[in-house]
């Protein structure tokens, strides 16, 4: 238990008064937007919207090459499943080579909030109204829309509303707590800040 608390919870033990203000902004920014996030219903058009979207956008279409060599099933659901992971391998990069917790936290935030950017699509599986890349809807090109596959595949079809707010809930639940630990980790800078 104290390894893992060595990983996650420490701290320098001189704190630059510099780096903490601007961690703290860091948290208070990704502490107002994640409330955004999590308020926003799966079915709005702000998930599309979102400057985030447009980070994970590039992330899901190279899922689909990255696991390309895997067959047809993985490389359809490698856009989502590398939209959400790439965020997690950034944090656990922070963690295991910077030795930064507060980073790590940051990229647990990025995660949670790259699952919720995937629920309107999952949602959408049935309706197939969304507009999707190349300006087109699952509704005007057969097979192109990855949950509609996905769930049509796995006889889950007719639960996509509720996988959609699953993903959203523990989604939003993983935000919150990368935000507490966030601030419980900026609690403990501020201990250790330097105040010479």
């Amino acid at each position: 238990m104290s390894n893992l608390k060595a990983w996650f919870f420490t701290v320098e033990e001189s704190v630059n008064p510099f780096y903490f203000a601007g961690r703290a902004l860091v948290w208070l920014g990704l502490a107002v937007w994640g409330w955004q996030f999590i308020r926003t219903p799966v079915k709005s058009d702000y998930w599309q919207e979102s400057f985030m979207h447009g980070i994970n956008l590039p992330f899901h279409e190279a899922g689909h090459l990255i696991f390309l060599p895997f067959g047809e099933f993985m490389t359809v659901l490698g856009g989502s499943l590398f939209q959400v992971l790439m965020p997690l391998i950034c944090a656990g990069t922070f963690l295991v080579k910077n030795r930064d917790p507060f980073g790590t936290s940051v990229g647990v935030w990025w995660a949670a909030q790259s699952l919720m950017d995937v629920s309107p699509y999952i949602n959408d599986a049935r309706d197939l109204e969304m507009v999707l890349l190349g300006g087109v809807t699952g509704r005007d090109v057969e097979g192109y829309h990855d949950w509609e596959r996905i769930l049509r595949w796995l006889d889950l079809l007719p639960y996509d509303h509720r996988i959609a707010a699953w993903a959203k809930g523990i989604g939003s639940a993983a935000m919150i707590l990368a935000l507490l630990w966030g601030a419980d980790l900026l609690r403990r800078q501020y201990g250790n800040l330097d105040r010479s």
